[in-house]
């Protein structure tokens, strides 16, 4: 949380003096520091980062229930592919005393619980793309009206070229960087982290953590 809150600190500081920059060289007056961070340039420098890094561990957690990846410790052990038993995971009448309250019921309450983790990844990826494309879209407008062009709608511009530009340029690094970990981590290891297999497991052993 620490490293996060300084990181984004940093990134509203750079940002300031990028814009305050592109002020001057506009002819425009250069804003302060919470000037800034309440412009759509910041929202959507802020906003477009958080949707794609969403977008990754949604698809991480969801994907993973049923796609497996022989030898990296990111993948279930081939052969329990899928939701599991309720028996392998302690729900219902195999639930103990520690298990969650809502662990130990049925119906919706136990659907909800059972797949909560991907419900807020799902729901907050989508909440950061709407903020993307509402402050993207202001920004995109307050540049056309400097350029003395008309301002487009919300839907012309979440179907632009500058829109989708900007999601898929953090979309396939957020894709790529899953895609190493997850196969490199056949065959490397970091000693004593829980993202690598054990050093002397064997490259085929799949779902093994050390």
């Amino acid at each position: 949380m620490v490293m996060f809150v300084l990181a984004l600190g940093g990134q509203a500081v750079a940002g300031m003096l990028e814009f305050n920059d592109q002020q001057r060289v506009d002819g425009g007056e250069p804003v302060s520091l919470f000037q800034y961070v309440a412009t759509s340039t910041f929202a959507v420098d802020v906003a477009e980062n958080w949707q794609s890094e969403y977008l990754q561990f949604f698809l991480f957690i969801v994907l993973t229930v049923w796609l497996i990846q022989k030898g990296s410790p990111e993948s279930k052990e081939p052969g329990r592919a899928g939701a599991e038993s309720d028996e392998q995971q302690q729900i219902g009448r195999h639930s103990d005393d520690h298990s969650p309250r809502w662990a130990r019921v049925t119906g919706a309450r136990l659907w909800l619980f059972s797949n909560s983790l991907g419900l807020v990844m799902g729901v907050v990826f989508v909440l950061s793309w709407l903020a993307q494309s509402v402050a993207g879209q202001a920004a995109y407008n307050s540049q056309r009206l400097g350029d003395l062009r008309d301002p487009v709608s919300w839907g012309s511009y979440v179907t632009s070229p500058e829109f989708w530009n900007r999601s898929l340029q953090n979309w396939q690094s957020e894709l790529l960087a899953v895609l190493s970990m997850v196969v490199l981590s056949i065959f490397l290891r970091q000693r004593g982290s829980p993202e690598s297999k054990p050093v002397g497991a064997a490259h085929v052993s799949t779902g093994v953590e050390g």
